[in-house]
């Protein structure tokens, strides 16, 4: 898991690709922390990306970092806890300003069943499971 974090963190953006009904939509991300062993994204409850992952919890990352990509499949499990908000807001001060621990809008959630697959154009796959 700790090598699935940091590339996220070096690649700073990465792709998040949730289900609408019968069609999928992607944006970018940047939000990824380690809270009491589990991988966790950030985004508010207001947003359409939190309302689809809540309807359907399976979601799939992508990013890329010039020589290597990763592709993330797992559930997303919303985690309510202050201190997995306060975590996430702590290890991005710049959310400090539209978000709050305490807020009703705040929404961390874990990577649950996570499959990553770290691969290149010449080399084999690299199969990571947490």
């Amino acid at each position: 898991m700790q090598e699935v974090y940091d590339f996220l963190k070096k690649c700073q953006t990465y792709y998040l690709a949730t289900v609408d009904g019968d069609q999928p939509r992607v944006r970018p991300f940047g939000t990824v922390n380690i809270f009491d062993g589990k991988l966790y994204i950030q985004t508010g409850k207001v947003k359409d990306v939190s309302k689809q992952m809540i309807a359907n919890p399976k979601i799939e990352i992508c990013a890329f970092n010039g020589q290597e990509w990763i592709r993330i499949q797992a559930v997303a499990v919303e985690d309510d806890r202050v201190e997995a908000k306060q975590s996430m807001l702590d290890n991005y001060p710049s959310l400090q300003s539209r978000y709050s621990a305490t807020d009703t809008n705040t929404q961390v959630l874990y990577l649950k069943d996570a499959i990553a697959t770290i691969a290149t154009f010449t080399g084999e796959p690299k199969i990571i499971k947490f």
